[in-house]
């Protein structure tokens, strides 16, 4: 950052002016698109692009958009024509005083949300408010360096994200097709030396639907069980129904993966269980461990047995599904190699959002470092 403060001592020794919003940009409401022509134009609210898109725009210059309502912690850079609704506003920047990509990097540093003039259930932001933000205003050579450095850092957040998220699809891509030829009737035949006896699933786990019990959100009573729904984990409450290890599988709603295989939570300890998912056990004498089969369930298509809408997977048809079923000794190898490459997984599923939040967290600390200018003595 040496040379940003060379800038400064070169051309404002005395200190950088700071501004009200309001003197260096007009803040402008939205407006609903609804009977707008439709078009290629996107469409701006607080929480970002929406679905739609339109044929006329709002504003066709850089700008920034600052939230109004909704998620007002939000602040996007658009420097293509748009629409924004009322629920975002967009900035009619003085050019001559401001650098648009500079004034984003500034609203972001000044944590528009605590200007909200709503409540904490609804929270809001008035022209008012964020015209009274100060707005540090140095010579233009200045907001130049600031905005290279900054977006330097947004650049290598983004190559990061997507060098991460290629390496994750990698890795998920090798370990079903590992798992799928493990699974494979032929492997099992080889590793257990005779023919795998396929059985229906109904006859070889328990399956305790009779148990669960839906409970309406606002009836909950908060606490530390995890209460799971077709696919996953929706709340905590105080009390369980469940008490062991157990295979949720979807019931109904988001039942399958785009690929067809069925939605499959693996869940240890006390939990509650809605009406959304079925819970299988394992039988203390039976021919399966749970676990062999959670990657069993995991290579079948279900996409011919899951009806209606919303789509669902019933009892009837989930006790149908079979499985190839080698011993227990050649079910425990498949589970060791499998979990072994579930573990790599989701080491890197678990490390991706925390080696992006790292990248995030080092733009924000320069920046925040960086336009704290020295204010010029009135």
């Amino acid at each position: 950052m040496s040379r940003i403060d060379d800038l400064i001592a070169e051309l404002c020794p005395d200190g950088v002016e700071y501004k009200k919003l309001g003197e260096v940009a007009k803040i402008k409401n939205g407006r609903d698109y609804k009977g707008l022509p439709e078009g290629d134009i996107p469409v701006y609210g607080s929480g970002g692009i929406m679905e739609a898109r339109v044929g006329v725009s709002a504003y066709d210059k850089p700008t920034v958009l600052l939230p109004r309502k909704g998620s007002i912690s939000n602040v996007f850079y658009v420097d293509k024509p748009f629409w924004n609704i009322d629920t975002a506003f967009y900035t009619v920047i003085d050019e001559s005083q401001l650098i648009p990509r500079y004034f984003y990097h500034v609203m972001l540093a000044a944590h528009v949300e605590n200007y909200s003039t709503g409540s904490a259930a609804r929270p809001s932001l008035t022209q008012s408010a964020l015209n009274k933000i100060e707005v540090p205003v140095p010579p233009m050579d200045i907001q130049q360096e600031i905005v290279k450095v900054l977006d330097s850092f947004i650049t290598l957040e983004a190559e990061l994200e997507a060098e991460l998220e290629a390496e994750l699809e990698a890795r998920k891509t090798q370990y079903r097709y590992y798992r799928d030829q493990l699974l494979s009737t032929e492997s099992l035949y080889a590793t257990d030396g005779k023919p795998v006896e396929m059985k229906k699933l109904g006859d070889i786990v328990d399956i305790l639907d009779s148990k669960r019990k839906p409970v309406k959100r606002g009836e909950r009573s908060k606490g530390e069980y995890p209460y799971y729904g077709a696919n996953g984990i929706k709340d905590y409450v105080g009390d369980f129904l469940f008490h062991g290890t157990f295979l949720l599988v979807g019931e109904d709603g988001s039942v399958i993966t785009e690929d067809g295989k069925p939605i499959i939570n693996w869940a240890v300890g006390k939990i509650w269980v809605n009406n959304h998912a079925h819970v299988l056990q394992e039988r203390t004498d039976g021919p399966a461990f749970l676990r062999y089969l959670k990657y069993a369930l995991e290579c079948k298509d279900v996409t011919d047995i899951v009806h209606g809408t919303p789509p669902k997977l019933n009892q009837k048809y989930l006790r149908e599904i079979e499985i190839p079923v080698p011993s227990l000794a050649t079910q425990q190898k498949v589970v060791n190699i499998l979990d072994r490459f579930d573990a790599l997984t989701t080491s890197l599923t678990d490390g991706l959002p925390a080696e992006i939040e790292a990248r995030r967290q080092q733009y924000a600390y320069y920046r925040d470092r960086l336009l704290a200018l020295p204010r010029k003595s009135s």
